[in-house]
């Protein structure tokens, strides 16, 4: 199958062996955001969500997914990591209250952290969604994406701002 190491020699897909990899000190920066209404933006601020502390339960969520990772994406390493940092800001407008999380993750090890990172983005902005779609169903998960990696053999990686 070429260079693809991703499959095994019937075609088929394989978890890659990484047993010859260096470890090195790996951190991944992903970021995510949801688009929610002013009422929802007012029940989260103010901390009055029926749900309760929606930003610090949807925090926990991220890092809980990050650590397990490997169980949702079926070719993903268990991984041992060092660190795991959610945060968000806001963004407000006239028109629009849109919440951007950002997760870092750390490893020392032999394979990255990029999905554990977008794993846990993606996990935070479900959990805000669910904590709040009593108050409106049409909130929207927006772009999700890594921003940044450091580490590994195939170097470091920076996106162009969005």
């Amino acid at each position: 199958m070429g260079s693809f190491t991703h499959f095994n020699e019937q075609g088929r897909a394989k978890m890659v062996d990484i047993s010859h990899k260096h470890e090195t000190v790996r951190i991944a920066t992903a970021k995510g955001s949801i688009l929610v209404n002013k009422e929802i933006y007012d029940g989260i601020k103010e901390g009055t969500m029926k749900k309760g502390d929606v930003l610090a339960v949807a925090q926990v969520a991220g890092v809980m997914a990050a650590k397990n990772t490997s169980q949702w994406i079926p070719m993903c390493h268990p991984l041992l990591l060092s660190g795991v940092n959610v945060h968000f800001d806001w963004e407000i407008s006239e028109t629009a209250y849109i919440l951007h999380i950002t997760a870092e993750v750390k490893t020392k090890g032999s394979t990255g952290v990029e999905m554990e990172a977008l794993t846990a983005v993606s996990a935070t902005a479900l959990t805000i969604y669910d904590m709040c779609k009593a108050l409106d169903k049409g909130m929207v998960i927006g772009k999700t994406y890594l921003l940044e990696k450091t580490g590994g053999k195939s170097g470091d990686y920076k996106r162009d701002p969005m």
